[in-house]
């Protein structure tokens, strides 16, 4: 199964102070080990939203937002894409990040082609997507 794991924000990265050095060279052991295991496919840090924009929808009308956004804590600083047998195993590598302080992570599965059987044709399910959009959006 594929999951996102959303790293949130805190008010140091909010504010744009990048992590210490020591906590740096500890993040880049853990994907390696995260890459090592097979787990770790994508991964980025984001900026501050202060650099972000939004873009609210009310039916045809479209409003742009600058940053930053008020409630630290439910932003994202950044994202990691993991590949688990379940659940269980990325709660298991969640638990081995050493973020500090007061941060965390949110862990969401990404819907499969098995999840949108019921939407699909049996072509578009048995048909292999090679890290290409399908049609719902399902790589």
């Amino acid at each position: 199964m594929r999951v996102m794991v959303l790293v949130k924000a805190t008010k140091d990265s909010e504010a744009g102070i990048m992590p210490s050095t020591e906590l740096l060279e500890a993040m880049g052991k853990y994907n390696e080990e995260l890459v090592n295991a097979g787990i770790l496919l994508a991964g980025e840090g984001l900026h501050p939203s202060a650099k972000g924009k939004r873009v609210a929808f009310d039916g045809p009308s479209r409003t742009v937002i600058d940053g930053p956004f008020a409630e630290t804590r439910e932003l994202v600083a950044g994202f990691m894409i993991w590949q688990v047998k379940d659940m269980n195993e990325a709660v298991a590598w969640a638990k081995r990040n050493p973020m500090l302080g007061q941060s965390g992570v949110e862990i969401r599965p990404f819907y499969e082609a098995a999840d949108l059987a019921e939407y699909l044709t049996p072509e578009e399910l048995s048909t292999p997507r090679d890290g290409e959009r399908g049609k719902l959006g399902v790589a």
